[in-house]
């Protein structure tokens, strides 16, 4: 069926019609509809006496969710604080129940979880991924300072977005920076050292001063060095290049209050459904870190075992 937009176009089709000006065929054509569905509205007019009601009421009637349902939907926002076309995905995947986003949002509002934003309401566009095939690949290393004083940083994975490594720190200096990448090694590095850092060019990640051969003596840097651990610098002014955590910077912003420590955030994160991940299986970024592992990982793994 065809919507008609145009209610004054349709009026007019209506008394001209009426008043033998113009023919059925022509005034379907011109509102895009079929003479027979013409007749239809035209029959309408005489009965009433005026234009019939159109686009009203369509589709199929919405059905009213079960007491069940909406307490799946509040326990799974206060457990994971998703939107609603998030949510979809994952109660599919946890719960096998299937509910329309837009019946999830319109619980969300009436529980006070959401608000409305027509900014947001229009088609999103396709999410195009640029990332690392394999975990452990590059480490995205970025400082932040909040309102409170507390200056943040932490390694974020790039192929499964888990945070590898953080914390809170009183001073953001190059010997903190190298410290993480340390803890990283220190943790992961039976299964493989992490390929490349990627850093802006801050005085806690690059020395901006250098020598004649471009050379520096910077503790972060040498430590790479020593490591093996490729440093990649994004542009300057740039912020896009490092945005996979300057987005957890914001996601830091929004729900690090909710915790009384930054190890217990980190872990919610973790163990969290991303949406950049496989949302169909409610991936978080800790499954995908072990999704995403290089084959010769588990075949050295076994053999370091069981002593192939």
């Amino acid at each position: 069926m065809v919507k008609i937009k145009n209610k004054k176009r349709l009026k007019w089709a209506l008394r001209q019609y009426e008043t033998g000006k113009s023919q059925q065929k022509h005034l379907a054509e011109m509102l895009n509809i079929s003479p027979r569905r013409f007749r239809q509205l035209y029959d309408a007019y005489r009965h009433h006496g005026e234009a019939p009601a159109i686009g009203e009421q369509l589709g199929r009637p919405s059905k009213k969710l079960s007491e069940a349902h909406r307490a799946i939907i509040v326990e799974k926002h206060k457990r994971y604080c998703l939107n609603a076309l998030y949510l979809e995905k994952v109660i599919y995947a946890e719960n096998q129940i299937r509910i329309p986003h837009n019946a999830i949002h319109m619980v969300l509002l009436e529980e006070g979880l959401a608000r409305k934003e027509p900014n947001k309401g229009g088609r999103r566009k396709p999410w195009i991924r640029y990332e690392r095939e394999h975990s452990l690949s590059a480490g995205h290393l970025d400082w932040h300072e909040p309102e409170e004083g507390v200056k943040v940083c932490v390694v974020l994975d790039d192929a499964s977005r888990k945070i590898l490594a953080g914390g809170e720190f009183e001073h953001a200096t190059e010997e903190n920076s190298r410290k993480l990448v340390q803890e990283v090694l220190g943790m992961y590095g039976f299964i493989r050292t992490l390929r490349e850092a990627i850093t802006d060019h801050g005085s806690q990640f690059y020395a901006n001063k250098r020598n004649r051969e471009g050379g520096a003596d910077h503790t972060f840097e040498r430590f790479l060095k020593e490591a093996g651990i490729r440093h990649i610098l994004c542009r300057y002014k740039h912020p896009q290049s490092n945005g996979k955590v300057e987005k957890w910077f914001d996601l830091y912003r929004v729900h690090r209050k909710r915790f009384r420590a930054f190890e217990e955030f980190v872990e919610w994160y973790n163990n969290r459904p991303h949406g950049s991940l496989n949302l169909r299986r409610a991936e978080t970024p800790e499954k995908a870190f072990w999704r995403k592992m290089p084959e010769e990982y588990y075949y050295s793994l076994a053999a370091k075992y069981f002593g192939w």
